[in-house]
């Protein structure tokens, strides 16, 4: 066991002595170390329950013979964070939470991780410690909480930020706002939608590295408890079998989750989580392998934003194992890929049948013949820009209008609420990428207040910061390369003709070359906005959206 070489033999006796104050006993230290990553804090309502998660899996870890040794990892809440600048550290905690993973795992040698995350980076950000450590892991994850109810409507966190932009432009009154925030996120748990978390629970699933129905059971149920408590029994039995994370996360185990992500209209921002877990396993994604994939798979499910449905309709109707079925009717899936369970995918899935077709579209009656998300390219996104086609409305799929330009989120809303924006009107928010922002902010407050005050069929926004999974409309993020590493979106001006065609995956500036090039000569790059701390080593660090905004 690797244990053994921190708490074996005489050497180890220190380690012993460490672990009897501790209240071990010889019987315990002698089994193998089970590290429980546990994210829970009172910070974050996807988190707050991810203690009865961790001793429901400690639990599992004793039942199939191990010890569990519980350490913590942080969490920064996405809907918090928005709209200022703790944005900016939302995304660069993913690699903080995969470092600090690494530090633990490898300074106590444990034998085995059961990673517990639940909200937007975390999970991508354990998904990248267990890929970079390849030491047996089992992610179990906390679970989406429910949708929220008021007068017959079904509410959730994208419905209700919406409102913000309603309240401002007058359509309801500031108390109507409030009973919509109370009844918006009844419970914990990851928000009820296909926002990132979900989305990225989801992957985990299809990837190999978490349960069946790990993306879609509800959080605290008995079910998710039931599920933590196998999680740990399965870290057993990869530690017995020398199952790793680097065995179940192949290229094919991830063409896997890319197929499932565009059948799902999962986030966009998965399209950054994914290249960053494959670099960690020694696999490159690029943006080429995501374009072919959602040429060839249809759209299956239209879960909010995109639709009307939210994860617990998804989980009745048979959860990601019966869209991976669903699927595999055309060949869609790789079905011999290992898993967590020690079967292969083709194994896991073939007992789950897709229970309402509503909710999961039948293979020939899909949304869509292509998938939820597209890459665009053209002269503003030559390394390509990513939309969730599948939440766009039909008038705006082919747009072109005059640049709004703005360079930083801040002044952006500020025009949008100051009834600034005209419809028919491109926002350009830049300067908000890995290296700009720094830190890739998402602009869920402008595109929701564009959506609340009824926009969303008239005015586009492009940016090369990123959008929250509960955004909708003509939102297109991951402009590459971003301003600050000299790209074009930095060098509009307002009123230029931009032209967005996603129907043809195309976004050009309509500025011809000569005046391009005039530009660009007298084009001075602005001063980093953050100079010290964490951040600033990040900007310096950071490559381009379109690589995963991997560190270098």
């Amino acid at each position: 066991m690797r244990s053994d070489l921190a708490k074996k033999g005489i050497k180890g006796a220190p380690a012993r002595a460490l672990m009897y104050g501790m209240g071990l006993t010889r019987e315990e230290i002698e089994k193998p170390l089970i590290g429980i990553v546990n994210s829970q804090n009172e910070v974050v309502a996807g988190h707050m329950h991810l203690d009865e998660i961790a001793r429901a899996a400690k639990l599992g870890v004793v039942m199939a013979g191990g010890t569990p040794m519980e350490f913590p990892a942080i969490a920064v809440c996405d809907g918090i964070a928005m709209g200022h600048i703790g944005m900016k550290y939302s995304l660069p905690s993913r690699e903080l939470i995969a470092d600090s993973i690494e530090s633990m795992a490898l300074a106590h040698e444990f034998d085995g991780l059961v990673l517990i995350p639940n909200c937007d980076k975390i999970v991508p950000g354990m998904l990248m410690a267990a890929a970079r450590l390849n030491i047996p892991a089992v992610v179990v994850s906390g679970g989406p909480m429910r949708a929220g109810r008021l007068n017959g409507r079904i509410l959730d966190f994208s419905t209700c930020i919406e409102q913000v932009g309603a309240c401002s432009d007058g359509k309801i009154t500031e108390e109507q706002l409030e009973e919509e925030v109370k009844r918006s996120c009844p419970g914990c748990g990851c928000c009820s939608g296909l926002f990132t978390a979900n989305s990225m629970n989801c992957l985990t699933e299809v990837l190999g590295m978490g349960l069946p129905m790990n993306g879609t059971a509800l959080a605290q149920t008995g079910e998710r408890n039931q599920l933590a408590k196998y999680a740990g029994m399965y870290v057993m039995d990869c530690v017995k079998n020398d199952r790793k994370p680097r065995d179940i996360m192949t290229l094919n185990a991830f063409k896997n989750a890319i197929t499932v992500d565009m059948a799902m209209a999962g986030s966009t921002n998965t399209v950054l989580h994914l290249p960053a877990i494959a670099h960690e396993a020694g696999i490159m994604l690029n943006l080429d392998l995501f374009h072919e994939i959602s040429r060839r798979t249809p759209c299956l499910t239209k879960l909010s934003p995109s639709g009307k449905h939210h994860m617990e309709d998804l989980h009745m109707a048979g959860g990601i194992e019966a869209l991976m079925n669903e699927l595999s009717k055309k060949g869609l899936i790789n079905e011999n890929e290992l898993t967590v369970t020690g079967k292969t995918v083709g194994e896991n899935i073939k007992n789950y049948k897709v229970l309402d077709y509503e909710v999961i579209k039948h293979i020939d009656k899909p949304y869509s013949s292509e998938g939820g998300i597209a890459i665009l390219r053209g002269n503003l996104a030559p390394d390509g820009a990513v939309v969730k086609k599948s939440a766009v409305a039909p008038e705006m799929m082919v747009h072109e209008g005059p640049a709004r330009v703005f360079n930083s989120e801040e002044d952006a809303v500020k025009a949008i609420f100051g009834n600034e924006i005209n419809r028919g009107d491109v926002i350009v928010i830049r300067y908000e990428g890995p290296k700009g922002g720094p830190g890739m902010r998402e602009m869920l407050s402008p595109t929701s207040a564009i959506a609340g005050m009824g926009l969303d069929r008239d005015v586009a926004l492009i940016t090369d910061g990123r959008f929250s999974g509960a955004t909708r409309g003509a939102s297109i993020g991951h402009i590459s390369p971003e301003a600050m590493e000299g790209g074009l979106i930095g060098l509009i001006e307002e009123g230029d003709s931009i032209f967005i065609d996603i129907i043809n995956k195309k976004i050009e500036l309509k500025v011809d070359s000569e005046e391009i090039q005039r530009r660009r000569k007298k084009y001075v790059k602005p001063s980093p906005k953050i100079k010290t701390g964490y951040l600033s080593r990040y900007a310096k660090l950071v490559t381009s959206a379109n690589t995963g905004a991997i560190l270098k």
